[in-house]
């Protein structure tokens, strides 16, 4: 008797297994086609707005075209600013990298400085100088985030902390400049005090 209800029980475990793995198979979950989805949908964003930054870049100059001397210069400096920001901005977006986030921020101050620069032709002698070398100053202050971002996102600790010790020092240097060039408007004992308290200022 007990060898027969061996046998069943084995015979009922045979049939049963192939209709469990066929159950399985049937209600097991289809691939997820989310990621996918998403990143035809970045790919799709990126691409209208790299249309749109172009499309804008093109009205903006047409604009321009109708300007004279400086003012067309810093209309097509701030047009291209615009544009390639804005696509450095879509790139960001896609990639969701910091990576990709540092670089948008580096576009975007070096295109600031572009027109910055455009805007201090405008300008003469001293006032021009030092027009000139504020914009440095705070291009060198944009980069900072932009240089500790890159460095957070390829490097090591130890790349981040020395990539904010020399944008630190790169800034303190560009505004130690700035404020020196005021003082060569000035003269005699003016100056000399000008340049001693510009020096005491940054510790030179």
């Amino acid at each position: 008797m007990m060898k027969k209800w061996l046998t069943a029980a084995v015979c009922s475990m045979m049939v049963a297994a192939p209709a469990g793995m066929a159950l399985a198979q049937t209600t097991a979950p289809a691939p997820s086609t989310t990621a996918g989805t998403a990143a035809t949908g970045a790919r799709a964003d990126y691409d209208a707005a790299v249309k749109q930054a172009d499309a804008d870049y093109k009205a903006a100059s047409a604009k321009c075209d109708g300007m004279k001397d400086n003012a067309k210069d810093v209309c097509k400096a701030e047009a291209k600013r615009d544009r390639d920001v804005a696509k450095a901005q879509a790139e960001a977006r896609r990639d969701g990298t910091q990576k990709a986030m540092a670089k948008a921020e580096k576009t975007k101050a070096d295109r600031d400085y572009d027109v910055a620069k455009e805007m201090c032709d405008d300008k003469k002698g001293n006032d021009k100088d030092v027009c000139k070398k504020d914009a440095k100053a705070a291009h060198e202050k944009a980069l900072t985030a932009a240089k500790v971002d890159k460095a957070a996102a390829t490097g090591s600790r130890s790349d981040v902390a020395e990539a904010r010790a020399d944008a630190k020092k790169d800034t303190m240097d560009a505004a130690y400049k700035a404020d020196k060039e005021r003082c060569d408007a000035m003269s005699g004992d003016a100056k000399d005090k000008c340049q001693a308290d510009v020096k005491a200022k940054y510790g030179k």
